[in-house]
């Protein structure tokens, strides 16, 4: 039986977790407390998109029902640290506005050492600590207009990312 190539991805790299993160309370409807279908498909459609690759996708949004079954601050936010420190690879949208829990989040993944690609969209300012994490981290970033199109170069973020911190670790050892 001959392996999809869609299933290719994290079997090749030989990781299987992936955290997905991004903005959240900041896009919850003030009138339903649930992220509307606008801003919840970008997250669905790249869980549907790593899970296809093989990847255990971690990502609150999901995990909290799109905002119908919010966490506690004290409950989500140890739970969200330690699926980013046992996570092999983080994804994530700093936010526009940013968003502070998913700057904090890139700051764990960072601490963590862990391969980070950020998803930034075409023709926005973002901050100088997100612009310059590739200075202290092993980053790669994915600038796009139209998140479906760029699927093909997230892929090739994340297997550049995985590929620069197996090789940086390899150097250490």
């Amino acid at each position: 039986m001959t392996m999809t190539p869609a299933r290719e991805l994290a079997g090749e790299l030989g990781v299987n977790t992936l955290f997905l993160a991004g903005p959240f309370l900041q896009l919850l409807d003030p009138a339903t407390g649930e992220m509307p279908s606008g801003t919840r498909a970008p997250f669905a459609s790249l869980i549907e998109h790593f899970e296809g690759h093989g990847f255990s996708v971690h990502n609150a949004h999901r995990r909290e029902a799109w905002g119908a079954e919010l966490m506690a601050p004290a409950e989500c936010t140890p739970l969200d640290q330690e699926e980013i420190r046992k996570a092999d690879v983080f994804v994530g949208f700093p936010g526009l506005p940013a968003s502070p829990g998913t700057h904090i989040e890139m700051g764990w993944a960072s601490a963590f050492d862990k391969p980070i690609v950020l998803l930034l969209e075409e023709g926005q300012e973002y901050a100088f600590l997100v612009r310059g994490l590739h200075a202290v981290a092993t980053v790669e970033y994915v600038v796009f207009s139209d998140l479906e199109t760029a699927l093909p170069d997230i892929d090739e973020a994340v297997r550049r990312a995985v590929s620069r911190r197996r090789e940086a670790a390899d150097r250490s050892h």
